[in-house]
């Protein structure tokens, strides 16, 4: 009988300690992998036993897996339009905010070739193939798709072009040299990680619809670790966090 107590009282202390360092879960777009990394790293100065999973991806696959009832707690799009989905779908805790805006590059990590605003050096013979997110489900994908069809350039080239599933799969593509060049997100480039590897050029703005990147609070973290979450969440729209996206080549207001 005192064995039994004895295994039921460890169970119990294992329990809540794990109940304590419950995890907060938040899916975020590719571009944010390295920025987000800084933003944890902040949050934790003052909250040491924040326990925070981060779970990459293109949006809108990480919109249908919150639809499909995946558990995460927060949000951070590439986007507005695929949070506001979520708000108006009922998923969402409040509506999205925005928190930041990203900025499009042009990007080669081949030694022979020198990218373009212009967009010129995409009809080079030398170019074979091509890197851009998927414009379905990943917004950098979708603004790549519109400035080159704005420069009357995507039909001349769509052959050239090879699909990644998200910013962070497409930027391999280029930076292993699996693809001659491609589109990009800025604070993919210059990361520490990827910073001085080959050359690429931002492109013009006004060339491209803004990329209003916004978060949202899911309903699923007011069952989960509502507390932990909402602090998390409000952080993310703090003059820290600010200075972050900034630091990462993103805009900020």
């Amino acid at each position: 009988m005192k064995k039994i107590f004895s295994c039921c009282f460890i169970a119990s202390i294992l329990f809540l300690h794990v109940s304590a360092q419950t995890k907060i879960t938040i899916a975020v777009a590719a571009n944010m992998q390295y920025a987000i990394e800084a933003i944890k790293t902040e949050f934790k100065k003052a909250d040491k036993e924040a326990d925070i999973r981060v779970v990459l991806g293109a949006s809108g696959n990480l919109t249908q897996q919150i639809m499909q009832g995946a558990p995460f707690d927060i949000f951070i799009s590439a986007d507005t339009s695929y949070p506001e989905i979520l708000w108006d779908s009922n998923f969402a805790a409040q509506p999205p905010k925005v928190y930041a805006r990203g900025l499009l590059v042009l990007w080669t990590a081949k030694p022979n070739i020198q990218p373009g605003s212009d967009l010129k050096i995409l009809l080079s013979d030398e170019i074979k193939h091509i890197a851009i997110a998927n414009p379905r489900t990943a917004p950098y994908g979708a603004a790549a798709e519109f400035i080159l069809k704005k420069y009357e350039l995507y039909s001349k080239i769509s052959s050239k072009l090879v699909t990644g599933e998200s910013i962070t799969q497409t930027s391999q593509f280029i930076a292993t040299q699996a693809a001659d060049i491609g589109f990009t997100a800025k604070s993919i480039v210059i990361s520490a990680e990827m910073r001085g590897k080959g050359r690429w050029v931002e492109l013009i703005h006004c060339d491209y619809p803004p990329i209003k990147q916004a978060a949202v609070l899911l309903k699923y973290s007011q069952q989960n670790n509502a507390v932990e979450t909402r602090k998390f969440y409000d952080f993310l729209f703090s003059d820290k966090a600010k200075a972050i996206y900034k630091k990462f080549g993103y805009i900020v207001q």
